[in-house]
Parts: C-alpha cells; sequence; structure tokens
C-alpha cells in the first residue's frame, strides 16, 4: 500500500463527496424513484466513513483531543439541524430541543455505553478504564443534565417545564461555563486522566502515526460526511415521521429520531474501541458527546429562544425524569471501580429497551 493510502485509503477519499452528489440528486430530482433508498446509502456510508477519518485524526492528535473533535463536529451539527428545524416549526417545536437532548443523553448513558461494556466484556472479559476522569465526567454530566431538565419543572417564577427569559439566560450561561470548565480540564489540567490505564497512548494498528497533510485531508473530509450525515438525515426524515405518524407514535419520537441519526458516527467509533479494548477512548466519546451534546445546545437553543420571544419547553414529565434518574445512578454504580464486565453492559441495554419501548407506548 502507497504512502498515501496506508491511512486514508480511496474508498475514504470517494465516500464524502459521493454523499453530496445524492443530496444534489435529491434536490434536482426530488421525485426520483427510489430516491429515499440511495439517501440511506447516503447516510450509512457517511457514517462509516467519518468514523474511520474521526480515528485517523485521534491517532494523529492523540487522546483525549481525538475524541473531541468528532464529539464537537457532530454536536455543532446537532444544533444546526435543531435550530434550522425550530425556525421552520415556530412555537410548535419548543418541546424539540428538550426530546432532542433527553434521548442523546439515554441513547449515550444506555444504548452506547451499554453495547460498549457488553462488547467489550464479552471479548475481553474484564476492561479497565481511568476512574479520575470519568468520575470528573459524570459528575459534569449530572449537573448540567439536572439543570436543563429537571429544575424547570420545579422552579415557581413561570408555570409549567420553562424558565423565564432570565431564568433561562442563566441556565444557558451556567452551563456552557460547565463544558468549558470540562473540556480544559480534559485537554490541558488534567489531560492524564482520560488516557488509557497504563498512560500510554493508543498504538495506529495500521504502523505509524499519520502525516499532518493526511490529518488535515481527513479533517476535511469528517466534516463533509458530518454534513452528509445530517442532511440525509433531514431528507429521509419526512418519510419516517409520516411512518411514526402512521404508527401512533408520540411526537416525542421525532428527538429520538434525530438523536440517533446524529449519533451514528459517534456509536460506531465508540463500539469499536471497546471492541479493541479500547475502552477509555469508548467512555471519553460516550460521556463527552453527552456533555457537548448539551453544553452547546441548550445555550444555542436558549439564545434562540430569547430572542424570537418563544416558550422553550425544557423540563421532562415524571416518567421521563424518573428514567433520567436511574440512568444517571445505575451508570454511576456500573463505572465507580474502573473495572467492568458484561453484566452492566446487559443492565445498561436493558433500561435503553425500556426507555424506546415506554417512548412508544407510555
Amino acid at each position: 500500500m502507497s504512502q498515501a493510502a496506508r491511512h486514508n485509503p480511496p474508498w475514504t477519499l470517494a465516500l464524502p463527496p459521493l454523499g453530496l452528489a445524492i443530496l444534489a440528486l435529491s434536490w434536482i430530482a426530488p421525485a426520483l424513484p427510489g430516491l429515499v433508498l440511495l439517501l440511506v446509502a447516503g447516510l450509512v456510508g457517511s457514517v462509516v466513513v467519518s468514523v474511520h477519518h474521526a480515528e485517523v485524526i485521534a491517532h494523529r492528535v492523540g487522546e483525549p483531543f481525538g475524541t473531541l473533535v468528532l464529539a464537537l463536529a457532530v454536536t455543532i451539527i446537532e444544533v444546526a439541524l435543531i435550530v434550522s428545524m425550530m425556525l421552520s416549526g415556530g412555537e410548535a417545536a419548543s418541546g424539540l430541543a428538550r426530546d432532542t437532548v433527553f434521548a442523546a443523553v439515554m441513547i449515550i448513558l444506555n444504548g452506547l455505553i451499554g453495547a460498549s461494556l457488553l462488547v467489550g466484556g464479552r471479548r475481553h472479559y474484564v476492561q479497565a478504564f481511568n476512574l479520575d476522569g470519568i468520575n470528573a465526567a459524570l459528575g459534569t454530566l449530572t449537573v448540567i443534565v439536572s439543570f436543563t431538565l429537571i429544575v424547570p419543572n420545579y422552579s415557581t417564577s413561570a408555570p409549567g417545564p420553562v424558565y423565564t427569559t432570565s431564568q433561562l439566560a442563566f441556565v444557558a450561561i451556567a452551563t456552557l461555563v460547565l463544558f468549558a470548565a470540562f473540556t480544559v480540564f480534559q485537554t490541558i489540567r488534567h489531560r492524564e486522566y482520560f488516557l488509557p490505564k497504563n498512560g500510554s497512548v493508543d498504538v495506529d494498528e495500521h504502523g505509524g502515526r499519520p502525516t499532518g497533510r493526511e490529518t488535515l485531508a481527513s479533517l476535511g473530509l469528517l466534516l463533509i460526511a458530518l454534513v452528509a450525515v445530517v442532511l440525509s438525515a433531514k431528507g429521509i426524515s419526512p418519510t419516517i415521521e409520516a411512518l411514526i405518524k402512521a404508527a401512533g407514535a408520540p411526537q416525542a419520537t421525532v428527538g429520538i429520531l434525530i438523536a440517533a441519526i446524529v449519533l451514528l458516527p459517534e456509536s460506531v467509533a465508540a463500539v469499536r474501541a471497546a471492541h479493541a479494548n479500547r475502552l477509555q477512548t469508548s467512555l471519553n466519546l460516550a460521556i463527552g458527546s453527552a456533555i457537548a451534546s448539551i453544553g452547546l445546545t441548550v445555550p444555542a437553543v436558549a439564545l434562540l429562544a430569547i430572542v424570537m420571544g418563544w416558550p422553550l419547553a425544557l423540563g421532562l414529565d415524571m416518567k421521563s425524569t424518573v428514567l433520567l434518574v436511574l440512568s444517571l445512578f445505575v451508570v454511576s454504580i456500573s463505572l465507580r471501580t474502573g473495572r467492568t464486565t458484561m453484566l452492566p453492559g446487559v443492565v445498561h441495554l436493558v433500561m435503553f429497551a425500556a426507555y424506546l419501548f415506554l417512548s412508544f407506548v407510555p
């Protein structure tokens, strides 16, 4: 294999432009037969190639910067998607941000972490990770989630699951500060807390670190692939929303759909890392993505709601609150010792199945 194709073989260079070409076709010929299937194929290809390029970047910059790149890129595009849908939906979409953030947290805490622990434990029996970093991440996530999704139900200045303008501004600033503080803690002050247990850095299985040119190419192609993921999802979503409506599912399932599609690249990367006995990388991706998702999404949608004068419904109903608190409690137990096995993975996946079932059968 040539030096140029060592880290970025031809298929990884071709898939992102191909995904954009399919999107362009959908705009030029929206009535083309089989267009939805093409968009699905483009979506899957973009997810696969985005994971590859994120891993190339991670090999170049090391942990935890590599996982942070993918988390930030996906979250920024998630914010753009939510804001665009809120602008088109107006006040009727006031609960979309809440539904999407809650779905993202439940997918990450139960689906993603559960799958990673199960896959990793099945192959390696016992896996270790750095407890100091995970405790710091879980503490930050718990506070951000509580401020965003639970406290609005118990504040009394405004009725219902909403904040007043001043409360919303405070919570937006608070979540942004917590996200920024965690990012500095993770990447500068205590980077060693997020490295593998033995303090080593993951070794590139293809031999050697990617060059600067390869890394820049992967960064650009990663952004193109992530844009293709979101825009393909937006093109597919009317069909899926029609199916959801035909099935009589609640409107909140739209938030689950958005979160699931946006988190696909990170989910694939995290499970692959756990399978390769890199559980620290897997957990960095999972919990870091949850913090980034809320820490950037809430300030963005709060600013939009304040500027537009829209009420922003953030508080969860009682059933969802119980599921969220239970998830935070169980994940803190599952990751309390710095070593884990298959059983916590099974527990989290069962909780994830319960969340999905109760979302469709409330």
